[in-house]
């Protein structure tokens, strides 16, 4: 799976992309801002973008995630200290991961979008 990181703090988005390929993923990069999203989500075709809400460019992380899963067909995981702020109903939001963030939560989401993916 190819994982797209939406996250603005450098050590969080270090530790992410750990974990993330220590499932077996690949990360197709990182990105602090809306901009830099949508030029590595166009450039990627990522499978999974997990994306924060606030981003260096401001509360950007929602409408981000909506314009990524309709535009490149990108499923989206949020991860985010304020999940009341996240919205799930758009097609393509698979989940919303809490901040702090243990590597459980992120392997179990994981897992369970690729149990989606698979048809299981």
């Amino acid at each position: 799976m190819k994982i797209l990181i939406v996250e603005d703090e450098i050590f969080p988005a270090l530790h992410l992309e750990s974990v993330v390929e220590a499932l077996g993923c690949t990360v197709v990069g990182i990105a602090p801002d809306k901009a830099t999203a949508l030029r590595l989500a166009e450039e990627s075709a990522a499978d999974l973008a997990i994306v924060d809400l606030n981003l260096r460019d401001g509360l950007t992380g929602p409408e981000l995630a909506r314009e990524i899963a309709e535009r490149y067909g990108t499923k989206v995981l949020f991860l985010t200290a304020n999940p009341a702020q996240a919205s799930l109903d758009f097609e393509g939001a698979v989940g919303i991961v809490d901040k702090p963030f243990d590597d459980t939560a992120v392997a179990r989401a994981l897992e369970r979008i690729r149990k989606v993916a698979g048809g299981r």
